[in-house]
């Protein structure tokens, strides 16, 4: 079957998919150690979203990689993750912000681009705005959690060329950010191109 979706997406760029029930999104690290922050809508209903909260509770796990079901805040099953060459994602670190950059980085770093500016950007094409961001999937992004609960941000586990693939179960929208942070190793301080491949009728 030949790809309905073939797209590269610079670093600090976005974009918003309506990916079909049963409908494939592979989102592969071109250059390897680049983090890609995700949010996903049921497409008829915006206000029922991706939940980390419940995906992580009803999985029994932190991390995500091949099998973890995406769940809504509703407890709706969004996607599956079906195929994974990096081999796990977090979930609890959040998306970068301006705000939260000068809080952890330092006032000179309000200036700079983040990813919550992309999810709003392109969330607004389908009315997505503030209120309907939460907690985002980071593909590709390497967050220890240790026993105690903490979590820091370390160089990632991908590889130039590693995916994860999603399989839709039911209508969806994909929101992307491809992460323009500079403040920590989650992109190895070199932010880089991903590509979007989508296979569906």
């Amino acid at each position: 079957m030949s790809a309905a979706l073939d797209l590269v997406v610079p670093p600090g760029d976005g974009a918003l998919i309506t990916v079909p029930d049963g409908g494939r999104l592979r989102i592969v690290d071109l250059h390897g150690n680049q983090a890609v922050d995700t949010l996903l809508y049921d497409a008829a209903d915006i206000d029922n979203r991706y939940s980390a909260f419940d995906t992580v509770r009803e999985q029994g796990a932190v991390y995500l990689t091949t099998g973890s079901r995406l769940l809504s805040t509703a407890l709706d099953e969004l996607a599956v993750i079906t195929d994974d060459t990096c081999g796990r994602h977090d979930t609890v670190g959040g998306a970068c912000s301006q705000e939260s950059n000068v809080v952890r980085y330092g006032e000179h770093t309000r200036h700079q681009h983040a990813c919550r500016q992309t999810f709003l950007r392109y969330g607004a094409k389908k009315g997505i705005g503030q209120r309907h961001l939460g907690h985002n999937i980071n593909f590709f992004m390497n967050v220890p959690v240790d026993a105690a609960g903490n979590l820091r941000f370390d160089d990632g586990l991908s590889a130039p060329g590693k995916y994860v693939e999603l399989t839709a179960s039911r209508d969806i929208l994909v929101l992307v950010s491809n992460c323009p942070q500079l403040n920590n190793p989650c992109n190895g301080r070199n932010p880089t191109p991903v590509q979007l491949i989508g296979w569906w009728a």
